[in-house]
């Protein structure tokens, strides 16, 4: 192989990690709408209750520095929403939980309905913006404010 092609070569390496480290940055701790119908009780998370509107219910671990921040930005949201609750979840008492919603990362969040229906799920560390958008969609404007 010459160098030109050797060259190439790794431009071309460079530019695929380029634009999937890009693509990555992009969509973390971004809201995505669940897919499916999945309706959770809270006995199925080990909690007294949900929030009577909505639920935040973050999963985490205990040395994971994003999920600390993400508690902070969920938990303000949820005292300035009217029937919003912030729940998190250790995943490293209950690592079943993490294969049955699917959890490859931490923090992820759920967004769930006054129902306990998932509704959105947030995978890293979410945006206050992004979170007060989703509870916009489910609750209406004047249960959220900015």
């Amino acid at each position: 192989m010459n160098g030109f092609a050797a060259l190439g070569i790794l431009l071309g390496l460079v530019a695929v990690a380029t634009a999937g480290g890009l693509l990555w940055r992009a969509t973390t701790g971004r809201s995505r709408s669940a897919r499916g119908h999945q309706v959770l009780a809270p006995a199925d998370v080990d909690v007294a209750a949900f929030g009577d509107r909505a639920t935040l219910l973050q999963f985490s671990t205990e040395f994971c520095a994003p999920c600390r921040s993400t508690a902070r930005v969920l938990g303000s949201i949820a005292d300035d929403a009217d029937g919003v609750r912030h729940l998190e979840i250790d995943l490293t008492d209950r690592p079943d939980l993490a294969d049955r919603f699917r959890i490859l990362q931490t923090p992820t969040t759920l967004v769930l309905d006054g129902t306990g229906a998932i509704r959105a799920r947030i995978g890293g560390a979410a945006r206050a913006d992004d979170v007060r958008d989703t509870l916009h969609r489910i609750l209406g404007s004047d249960h959220v404010t900015a």
